[in-house]
């Protein structure tokens, strides 16, 4: 299937579907017209590349785990997939922690703010 059309059954736009092959994440095949072909499963690594991201996977890590994948989101055993997976949601877990944490300083913030705060006399 050429580009467009991939990009239509995707949702993906064209530009992005380049990037990824730029990226080593997909491959297509050039027609002597230099137009690129995609296989077949185009759509269903398309499909694992934008789940992996929404993962917030950065694309060094996809290019890892693409061929370790059975359906779209689930690995067969491969060397250092679940490294990888443990690495990113440890890094998750961290980014939880520190947003916890800044929410519980606004939540702080807020209630001494409205303690101290003047309530305008009614009429």
């Amino acid at each position: 299937m050429l580009i467009g059309e991939l990009s239509r059954r995707t949702g993906v736009s064209e530009r992005l579907i380049r990037y990824y092959e730029d990226q080593g994440l997909l491959e297509s095949r050039r027609r002597a017209n230099g137009y690129r072909e995609y296989g077949d499963d185009a759509e269903l690594t398309v499909a694992r590349i934008r789940a992996f991201l929404a993962a917030g996977l950065p694309t060094r890590s996809i290019a890892r785990l693409l061929p370790c994948a059975a359906g779209v989101d689930a690995l067969r055993p491969c060397p250092g997939a679940l490294e990888v997976l443990h690495e990113r949601l440890e890094e998750l877990d961290r980014r939880a922690a520190e947003l916890a944490e800044a929410r519980a300083l606004l939540t702080r913030t807020i209630t001494r703010t409205k303690a101290t705060t003047p309530t305008p006399e009614t009429p």
